[in-house]
């Protein structure tokens, strides 16, 4: 994508933009405001489009090995500069306005969260800075609470759109906005916690109250000014068509699809058709275990009705398979299939998960466990080293089972319900 920047002058490669680029996040760090980096960031990045600076950011994590947080104060910037002037993207025919496209019911959904946060919540927090009743109180929680359902819009996002961008070698943006998301995420639930512990701490509140409206209100921006537009010139047809159909695994954000998205033609690709074919084939073969032999329907059923979430990723930490039960603790999509397992995880845990592997794959350790509350549940997460019969790594195992109700149990049952 370089080599499409139109370079001025004073600037006349990307070496040196990026070395602007890397001063202001210097900058930045050391405590300046974005109104302060603001005209070194434009002389920096001249009249490059949206989709270059994306690529810029991108290049500085991965050539100049720039921590993703950092480039996120980047993205702040860029944001701040383009409101109101990107560049509309033109085109003869826009899939992206039909009911049930992806980008259609994204954006459907970003009005009702526009909606919800510089209308309703905006209106609750003002009237309980005036007055810090229960009443007011409790609406700030419900607003908050239907908030959260953003969840699901950007775990949408982050598990089936950032696996195609990473596809084409665009990973540095999703990183960078997953990690938003997460803050996102966190400053929602560190403000309802807030409010059901409240103290008269109002001041507090309403300066978190605010920080979310505006974190979640420039997440609405980016999406709609920099993600989708570089989302569209990027993904192929078949491509959407995936997502739009594997979306209702995951779940929608306050509202629903306007309708079922179908193209006109939208023919599957040559090798993806014959992949399809191979599996289809062999769907009846059997397959021969030293403890007996099952044929593919057989096994593939067996594995989905185990009380376990069960996946697979191999020796070079690309994910494999995941079992497909009928209550997945955690959302898996076919999308994560070919995805390493680091861009499966928000950017802040990424670290955890290399370590991890790093001592399976050394020998250090064979198994690890994890157990954490989730909702309504009590999940057990457990990872297995994955080896031959002579010791060589092959991949990793995650187990994940709701132990709930396995902790509950007391005393003894001996005979049928």
């Amino acid at each position: 994508m370089s080599e499409l920047i139109n370079n001025r002058e004073v600037f006349e490669n990307k070496s040196e933009r990026q070395a602007m680029l890397k001063e202001i996040i210097k900058e930045l760090h050391a405590g300046k405001s974005v109104e302060e980096v603001k005209a070194r960031f434009e002389e920096a990045v001249g009249d490059v489009t949206v989709a270059e600076i994306s690529q810029m950011e991108h290049d500085l994590m991965v050539e100049e090995g720039i921590p993703v947080e950092e480039v996120q104060r980047l993205c702040s910037v860029h944001t701040a500069i383009f409101k109101g002037s990107i560049e509309e993207i033109h085109r003869s025919d826009k899939p992206e306005d039909q009911p049930g496209h992806p980008v259609h019911t994204w954006k459907l959904e970003n009005k009702e969260i526009d909606m919800l946060v510089n209308f309703k919540l905006q209106l609750h927090m003002d009237r309980f800075e005036k007055d810090d009743s229960d009443e007011n109180r409790f609406k700030l929680i419900e607003d908050l609470n239907l908030l959260l359902d953003v969840d699901k819009h950007y775990s949408r996002k982050e598990n089936l759109l950032f696996p195609y961008l990473e596809k084409y070698g665009i990973d540095g943006p999703t990183k960078v906005m997953w990690g938003v998301d997460d803050a996102i995420r966190l400053a929602i639930k560190q403000t309802k916690v807030f409010l059901m512990e409240y103290y008269g701490n109002k001041v507090e509140i309403i300066g978190m109250l605010k920080h979310v409206i505006k974190e979640v209100s420039e997440m609405i921006f980016k999406e709609e000014n920099i993600l989708f537009p570089m989302a569209l010139q990027t993904l192929t047809e078949d491509e959407w068509v995936k997502i739009a159909e594997e979306s209702d695994e995951i779940g929608f954000c306050l509202t629903a699809p306007a309708g079922v998205w179908k193209p006109e033609r939208h023919p599957l690709a040559v090798e993806e058709t014959k992949e399809e074919a191979e599996v289809e084939v062999n769907t009846d073969g059997f397959i021969r275990f030293e403890t007996g032999i099952v044929s593919l329907k057989q096994l593939e059923t067996l594995l989905n009705h185990l009380p376990v979430d069960l996946t697979f990723i191999d020796e070079n930490d690309v994910v494999r398979y995941f079992s497909h039960g009928k209550e997945r603790i955690f959302a898996r999509t076919k999308a994560v299939i070919g995805r390493t397992v680091q861009n499966c995880h928000p950017p802040q845990s990424v670290h955890v998960v290399e370590e991890l592997l790093r001592d399976f794959k050394s020998g250090k350790k064979d198994a690890e466990d994890f157990w954490i509350p989730f909702k309504d549940k009590f999940v057990y997460i457990r990872y297995f080293a994955v080896r031959d019969e002579e010791g060589k790594y092959m991949g990793t195992l995650e187990f994940t089972q709701n132990v709930a109700p396995i902790r509950a149990l007391e005393g003894q049952k001996r005979i049928l319900s």
